[in-house]
């Protein structure tokens, strides 16, 4: 990773008033944690683990002589055997007993671990970081951004600063074109999940939550419900090769809108509904057949060349005089070629959407084997725009498998100015990663579906909520990265490769230092 020199950066601090973090807690039952407590028949309702306790994880109620169930997604686990107030070793009847969950074993895969899912589901409930000694911020992938790790930094490099004092915000519009600034207060925004691809009011939420967050949403290629209209001046218009939904209204709407050219998770194969996602409700909004399957052809008949690009953005900006434009490609090898084509067809946005992304939907044969991973896509473009002495004037977006917190502020120290998030939000609705996207009926959290029964199992208050907690969680995190590197806001991170490290360039005693925390044993 080449050596790169801070670059000079406005430092003027955003002034938005960021949303309260609310306690929203699980919609089912029985929440999934790390560890489990059983509570064995020598238990003599005492109630001291209840008292012990600071975590909560012994409820009871008053008045009542026994014992409710542990709520163990609540307990710190074996890392609580230092405290004075470790319920298993106070029992006196070595009652209790702890261990590892057994479902973890089953749950994720290798990008989105049991762990990295637990953790976002509890950021998501608390709005902070986990207690529980969770790995969040890394997977198992064994590549990508799992084998990137930020260098240890100097303790004289540490600036005192509060969160409030921190600035993450960043301008979409950096051409000084006389269209208006869009300054969003985070360095995410949502990426496009379409009316069908989703529940209604997974889709309202995520709008609801932007315009609280001060950033954005994109409503994907499926059309622009009226219920999202009250959050308009956050929500992106997307425009895709089916041209499904797209109506001058819609544009009008927009803030920005973004062109969909290829997507990372499947490039080269265009979009694709399947039929029983095609409800009435669906089929109006894309003005097609109830029950036929949907497919978006690749590419654009209509463009084929630079000067077809150009004729593209200025139909919208004719439209709309206040819009921003934001293109959205994938990353094939001259993926640098085509970002320098936007940018002089008179884009504001370059979206580049590596491989790794997209739902259960996508498939895997296209999204492992296509598309060039986003870590390499990334600071090949970043390098080749400042070559060119355009790169202060294009605002460059990445997306492809950026899971968590970590993930984008290593994506904006290769090079990108901000990131488009989709599945972390889906994981903050409580996704398990089934891989039944697809299916009208097949998503059991309700969150990918169509089916009414399904969908009413989420309220668009509690997806609102869920997802402001996440990304105030995130927030937390970027604040530290911040401050242990002597940084007062989240642009003066942009293209500092030499924060980075590889782990495959290290030697074996240097790797050490980086690799994730053992897994605990087990306590029977």
């Amino acid at each position: 990773m080449s050596n790169k020199k801070n670059n000079k950066k406005s430092n003027k601090k955003s002034k938005f008033q960021f949303p309260e973090i609310v306690q929203t807690p699980d919609r089912f039952r029985n929440p999934m944690g790390k560890y489990t407590i059983r509570r064995n028949a020598r238990c003599i309702s005492c109630g001291l683990c209840a008292e012990l306790c600071p975590y909560g994880v012994h409820p009871r109620y008053d008045n009542y002589s026994k014992p409710l169930r542990p709520l163990d997604y609540r307990c710190i686990g074996f890392k609580c055997k230092e405290n004075d107030f470790f319920c298993i070793d106070r029992c006196p009847e070595q009652a209790l007993t702890l261990r590892r969950n057994p479902i973890l074993d089953t749950l994720g895969d290798y990008r989105w671990t049991a762990e990295m899912l637990i953790g976002h589901w509890e950021m998501a409930e608390t709005g902070n970081l986990p207690v529980v000694d969770l790995e969040y911020s890394l997977g198992n992938s064994g590549g990508g951004f799992d084998k990137i790790r930020f260098k240890t930094p100097e303790p004289s490099d540490y600036l005192d600063l509060s969160d409030e004092d921190m600035d993450t915000c960043i301008n979409l519009n950096k051409r000084s074109d006389g269209r208006p600034e869009k300054i969003i207060s985070i360095p995410c925004y949502g990426g496009g999940m379409s009316y069908g691809s989703t529940a209604l009011s997974v889709m309202v939420g995520r709008a609801h939550a932007a315009t609280l967050l001060n950033t954005l949403t994109c409503t994907g290629e499926g059309g622009y419900p009226q219920e999202l209209l009250p959050y308009a001046e956050h929500v992106i218009t997307q425009i895709a090769t089916g041209l499904f939904g797209v109506r001058e209204e819609t544009i009008l709407y927009a803030p920005m809108v973004e062109f969909k050219y290829a997507q990372g998770a499947k490039p080269g194969l265009g979009g694709h509904l399947l039929g029983d996602k095609v409800t009435p409700e669906v089929a109006a909004m894309r003005e097609t057949v109830v029950g036929t399957a949907l497919f978006s052809p690749f590419p654009f008949h209509s463009v084929y060349s630079v000067e077809d690009h150009k004729k593209h953005v200025d139909w919208v900006k004719e439209i709309n005089p206040k819009v921003l434009v934001s293109v959205k490609v994938s990353t094939p090898t001259d993926v640098d070629m085509v970002t320098i084509g936007s940018y002089y067809a008179g884009a504001h946005v370059v979206h580049l959407d590596g491989s790794y992304g997209g739902t259960g939907a996508a498939p895997d044969i296209a999204k492992k084997n296509i598309a060039m991973p986003i870590e390499y896509a990334i600071p090949k473009v970043h390098k080749f725009l400042e070559d060119e002495g355009v790169r202060e004037k294009v605002c460059l977006i990445a997306s492809g498998g950026i899971r968590n917190a970590m993930d984008v502020a290593k994506a904006i120290a290769l090079g990108a100015d901000g990131v488009v998030i989709g599945t972390a939000e889906l994981v903050a609705l409580e996704c398990v990663r089934c891989g039944h996207c697809e299916s009208g009926r097949g998503c059991a959290r309700g969150i990918a579906t169509t089916d009414h029964e399904l969908g009413y199992m989420i309220t668009q208050e509690w997806a609102t909520q869920r997802i402001v907690n996440m990304y105030m969680a995130w927030r937390k995190q970027w604040c530290e990265i911040l401050r242990q590197y002597g940084l007062k806001n989240i642009r003066e991170l942009v293209g500092r490769s030499d924060l980075l490290v590889h782990l495959d360039y290290l030697d074996e005693e240097e790797r050490s230092k980086y690799q994730p925390a053992p897994q605990a044993e087990l306590i029977i």
